[in-house]
């Protein structure tokens, strides 16, 4: 039984328009919402859904050696709009899923607006209407009035989010740096590492942490959330802490010494022709003019044409474990589901998963099933457990093995094979899912 109802989804980043395609495609119609193109928050630019704002990478592609890249494959299985259009538009970075922003936005938004299910309504929602089944996927940047709105349901809060420069290509100084993965072959590989000698660090470091930083505005709190730390609040926890972080040295030997670097920054492809490039874990809130002077100081960026600098953002999310049962649906409400960061799952696959998950049940609440039991054997229902387990200390979390059920009986020494065997096992778990949804 097929049933009429119209489902609204609230935002069209990764969640939301991952939502809406799922639920479209299996016949259920869909009222979009975005404030796009009419109007933009302060870290979107273009008018395509599913824009990405801190990083083009979507992490590691291991199925069985990363939880991210299990997560990925098991999203593939599920028919993930988001994957799909990441594997379409993909530019080399090793192991890792990285997209050309621009195209991947583009292809979301194509394949949505191919669907005759979705109606788009450019306009900002204020208020929640519990009346109508909907889909609260506004993420980081959510608006005012719905925010405050938001917070009278769940008692929502919220951190600070920062992403990293880019710069141009060409504009690299390439007599001091050299292609390499990390302990790959010299001249092979999807990084251009930048190195840099104990002096230069030293100054580097002195003029990084003494640096001016962006006013804060309307912003209530400087919480800094530990996954997408700032580059400059990084640095202020000890001299040597960017070396063991995104200046890690090991495993980059500098073709000119023939040894690892004092320290080493890593620039990554931000789009197939290889005419940006990122500056890898380089979140920073600096000063425009400041972050060209001080991210200079690298001998291979002295020249550097900075194509985009660094931003902070606010960044929001609700008490998930207080407010939303595993399904993603509002305890208190059972028309209103949320998907997304502003869940507390914290990634853009990870964004996109709790989308895939919401659709999923919404669909069958509709057809009149039981809904998918999540559990701790798949990462897609693992996130969906750990956001709406109690937790008097809730934080977004990340993709990670640790979040899945334990595997027992294995020789502690044998990360690896424990990996696997949960990879394994995840996957079976959903092949059995689709079997049910597929019946």
């Amino acid at each position: 039984m097929q049933n009429n109802k119209t489902v609204n989804v609230i935002g069209g980043g990764l969640a939301g328009s991952e939502c809406a395609y799922y639920l479209a495609r299996h016949g259920i119609k869909v009222n979009l919402y975005d404030i796009k193109p009419k109007a933009f928050t302060p870290a979107h630019k273009s008018e395509y859904f599913g824009e990405l704002v801190c990083s083009n990478s979507l992490k590691s592609n291991d199925v069985y050696g990363n939880a991210c890249g299990l997560l990925k494959e098991e999203m593939r299985m599920l028919g993930s709009l988001i994957i799909d259009c990441a594997d379409k538009t993909r530019v080399p970075a090793g192991n890792a899923l990285a997209v050309d922003r621009e195209r991947f936005a583009e292809l979301i938004t194509k394949k949505l607006k191919e669907q005759e299910n979705i109606t788009f309504i450019s306009e900002e929602v204020t208020d929640i209407n519990a009346n109508q089944l909907t889909v609260v996927a506004t993420g980081p940047l959510t608006t005012g009035a719905l925010c405050d709105n938001i917070k009278k349901l769940t008692g929502a809060f919220y951190f600070f989010d920062a992403a990293a420069p880019i710069v141009l290509g060409e504009s690299i100084d390439m007599d001091n740096a050299f292609i390499c993965d990390r302990y790959g072959e010299d001249g092979k590989g999807d990084y251009i590492n930048c190195p840099m000698d104990k002096e230069t660090y030293e100054v580097f470091y002195n003029e990084l942490i003494n640096a001016k930083r962006a006013p804060l505005h309307d912003f209530e709190n400087s919480k800094v959330f530990e996954g997408c730390m700032p580059v400059e609040v990084m640095a202020s926890r000890g001299v040597d802490t960017l070396r063991f972080g995104p200046l890690k040295p090991a495993g980059l030997t500098d073709p000119k010494t023939g040894r690892w670097p004092y320290a080493c920054l890593q620039l990554r492809k931000e789009n197939v022709q290889g005419s940006m490039y990122n500056l890898v874990g380089f979140q920073t809130n600096l000063l425009f003019g400041e972050q060209k002077r001080i991210f200079s100081l690298f001998p291979a960026l002295k020249n550097a044409e900075f194509v985009r600098y660094g931003v902070m953002h606010k960044n929001t999310f609700i008490d998930a474990p207080k407010s939303l049962n595993k399904y993603y649906q509002l305890k208190n409400s059972e028309n209103i589901y949320f998907a997304g960061q502003i869940t507390g799952v914290e990634g853009y696959v990870e964004s996109a998963s709790s989308g895939l998950s919401c659709a999923i049940n919404i669909l069958r609440k509709l057809n009149g099933k039981e809904p998918i039991e999540w559990n701790y054997k798949t990462v897609s229902g693992a996130l969906a457990c750990y956001i709406s387990t109690p937790n008097t200390n809730f934080q977004p979390m990340n993709a990670n093995f640790g979040i899945l059920e334990p595997v027992y009986n294995l020789d502690k020494r044998k990360k690896d094979l424990k990996k696997q065997m949960m990879a394994e096992r995840s996957l079976a778990e959903i092949k059995s899912i689709l079997e049910r949804i597929n019946d």
